[in-house]
This record gives C-alpha cells, structure tokens and sequence, in this order.
C-alpha cells in the first residue's frame, strides 16, 4: 500500500524554533537540537528546518547549524532559507542536508531551479510552494514570507517548476499556516493532479485527523505539519511528538 512520508516542518528564526500563524505572530518554540533528539526517538520519517529569518537578513540557513543536525539526526532531512546560489546549495549539501528548499529564488528566477536540478539532480530540489489568496480570493503565488506576491496561479507555477527540474513541491496554504483547522486541501488537489512530481502538503493540520482526511481525499507524497508535531493540542502547549505505528495506520486506512 503507498504511504506518504509524515513530515514534521520546523521553523527557524535566528538559533530558535519558532512557529507562525498566517506567516505572523512567531511563538518561540526551543532548540532546534533538542527537537532533533526527541524526532530521533520518535523515528520520525523525515525533518524539514525552514530558516524564515535568513532571505530578509540576506544569507542562508546556517551552515554550522545544518552539520550539527546532520551529525544528530537518524532520518533524512531538508532545509532551506536564502538560498539563492549553486554555491549556496553546494555548501549546504557539503553540510550534511539531503535536500534543500528553494522559495522566494525560485518564485523570482525559476531558470534557477533548472540549473540547480542539472548541477545537483532532481531529487535534492525541492520548491516550496506558498499560496495566499488576494484581496479578491484568488490564490497566487507569494513568496518572502507571503510579502511578495507573483501574478501566478499555484497551478500554472507548479507546472513551470516541474519543467524547470525540481524533484519535489512543498505547497503550504498561508491562510491555513497555524490554524490547526486542515489542509487547503482542494489546493493541494488541483497542484497534484497538476504535475506528476512528489508534492508534500503543508499548510493547517492540527491533528492526526487532518492527515487522514487528506490522505482519502487526495494522496500525496508527504503530509507535513509544524503545529501538529510541536503543540499538544489546540491550546497550544509546547510539546514535540509524532504519531506511533499504530497512529499512522489509522491515517492510511480505509
């Protein structure tokens, strides 16, 4: 039976984790190591780091932060935050990152995604895909922390990036960040019916409910969360977790 990968999405802003809603409001969260050990433990499937401080600050994640988590960490794990170079990528990559996520570069010059694609291969590029709706509820393409926004479709723009190389999409509904109400997941439909490389769903899960009710109604190649991994409940009580064996076979069943 197919199973997506249940990815935990952790934000970084300067040595801290923090988390948003709607892009805004950053709570901090607490060491960026300390959750990599309680994932490890937990046998998460995989970690993504976003570093949402890094683009405004013109540099990358931290490189040195990236070779710590790589020496700690039992699963594969990617990052991203002002990457806007193939240097950037190489030195990231160098650090120990499987994959890295390219967001505001890629959303301003997507002949840059072919070029990294070529350099490195598919499978170590991954876009993220933000989608805020206008003032006139349509959806398009924003990028910089949902500040900038693109005249693009989500689903004209994941086609043009699936074109241009990238193995992978991480497409996350601003409008649903830190809610904990579920998936946009008409959104995360009409993008995955849109291209046939691996699309992750990010975006609104607050429970493991939420990955259950996206998985029946449009499979995808990840269900990825912040909230649902850091917060205990609704209330929002810091608590790192992650779905046991038999929590994730509820997700897939039927």
């Amino acid at each position: 039976m197919y199973r997506p990968r249940i990815i935990p999405v952790l934000l970084l802003s300067g040595a801290g984790l923090v988390k948003s809603v709607g892009f805004k409001n950053h709570q901090y969260i607490g060491d960026p190591m300390n959750a990599v050990k309680l994932f490890n433990d937990m046998q998460a499937d995989e970690l993504v780091f976003l570093d949402i401080s890094a683009t405004e600050e013109s540099r990358t994640i931290s490189p040195e932060l990236v070779r710590e988590i790589g020496e700690e960490a039992n699963m594969p794990f990617s990052v991203g935050g002002g990457i806007r170079t193939i240097s950037d990528i190489q030195e990231l990559i160098q650090a120990g990152a499987e994959r890295v996520v390219i967001g505001h570069q890629a959303a301003q010059t997507p002949e840059f995604v072919r070029e990294a694609s070529e350099r490195f291969g598919s499978s170590t590029i991954s876009v993220c895909v933000d989608v805020k709706k206008n003032i006139f509820g349509k959806q398009l393409v924003y990028s910089k922390n949902g500040k900038v926004v693109h005249k693009i479709s989500p689903i004209a723009y994941a086609q043009q990036i699936q074109q241009m190389g990238a193995g992978e999409l991480i497409v996350q509904s601003v409008d649903m960040d830190g809610t904990m109400k579920g998936f946009d997941r008409e959104l995360i439909k009409q993008v995955a019916n849109a291209v046939t490389i691996p699309v992750v769903a990010l975006g609104g899960a607050g429970k493991l409910e939420h990955f259950r009710q996206l998985y029946q109604y449009q499979p995808t190649s990840g269900l990825a969360s912040g909230s649902c991994f850091v917060y205990q409940n609704e209330l929002k009580g810091v608590l790192i977790n992650y779905p046991t064996k038999e929590q994730k076979r509820l997700i897939y069943e039927q």
